[in-house]
């Protein structure tokens, strides 16, 4: 178990659980919620089967074991619909979701040079999410999210730079301390978790839900799409996008680029927990290393 899994078990304060096959659970879930698969997809943490129910196409996606998207179907519930896919039932580890088509990611409009665009439309999706109602407490924290930087320095791992864990480790305490207004976020809303849909637009995916304030919600985007660091791990970049996020949901901008810092750090963290190796090229220590000299 490791990254946000670990988050998991210890705010519920048990091992993980002991799961029945892949396979088994997914042909459960197919009679339960009456779904004609028509094409399915294994990935490294879910089965995923496209299909109908009637005469409605769906998706139903089935995790292999408990992780930070677990809950992701009570998750979508909360949102119903605003700015999300909908979940039309979930139980813990299976969602049967509604089919976006063509279901194109974001990311196709920042890598072809559209990334104002792109960010004008990750920032209105953040603006549909917004929540009608205070969060459940059996959601997690951001404040949870941050022990990763406590068992990093525990860990003896010397993948990334102990003072760099420190400072983003100070940081990201200071932020959770003076958050305001803390509600339900995605908790890794980037450009490959919005996808295009014919009748609804952009459209959010895959959400982990995670309570704080909505400067914390553009971390994930900073560093996105991953593959281009040359974009957004440049200065000029960081300011633009910050400044359309200002202006369309009344953010504080240096908080928002504070917490991009300090979740940069933290997804190096959780890249070594997964097993990954992890240098001066890892995407997130590209951002953490561009932001450093821009904080205030």
């Amino acid at each position: 178990m490791t990254g946000l899994a670990k988050v998991i078990s210890e705010r519920e304060g048990s091992a993980p659980v002991s799961i029945r096959s892949l396979a088994e659970r997914v042909q459960e879930q197919t009679r339960a919620w009456n779904v004609v698969v028509e094409e399915r997809l294994e990935t490294s943490s879910s089965c995923v089967a496209l299909g109908r129910r009637g005469n409605q196409p769906v998706v139903l996606k089935v995790l292999r074991q408990p992780g930070d998207e677990w809950r992701c179907g009570e998750v979508l519930d909360e949102f119903d619909g605003r700015g999300t896919v909908r979940a039309y039932e979930y139980i813990e580890g299976a969602v049967l979701l509604e089919r976006l088509s063509p279901g194109t990611s974001l990311a196709g409009l920042s890598l072809s040079g559209r990334d104002d665009e792109a960010t004008e439309i990750l920032a209105d999706v953040i603006h549909r999410m917004s929540p009608t109602r205070e969060p459940s407490k059996s959601f997690v924290t951001v404040q949870e999210w941050g022990a990763g930087f406590d068992r990093y320095l525990a860990s003896g791992d010397g993948q990334i730079q102990s003072n760099l864990v420190e400072q983003g480790r100070r940081l990201y305490s200071v932020l959770c301390e003076s958050q305001r207004r803390a509600r339900l976020l995605h908790g890794d809303l980037q450009h490959y978790n919005v996808l295009f849909d014919s009748d609804r637009g952009w459209i959010a995916i895959d959400p982990k839900g995670v309570v704080g304030e909505v400067e914390y919600e553009i971390g994930a985007s900073l560093r996105n799409p991953y593959e281009k660091p040359d974009l957004f791990a440049s200065p000029e970049t960081l300011k633009r996008r910050l400044k359309i996020y200002e202006a369309t949901l009344k953010l504080d901008s240096d908080r928002a680029l504070a917490w991009g810092f300090a979740q940069a750090v933290l997804s190096a963290i959780w890249s070594v927990e997964d097993g990954f190796a992890v240098d001066a090229a890892n995407p997130s220590m590209m951002l953490a290393n561009a932001i450093r000299p821009l904080l205030k």
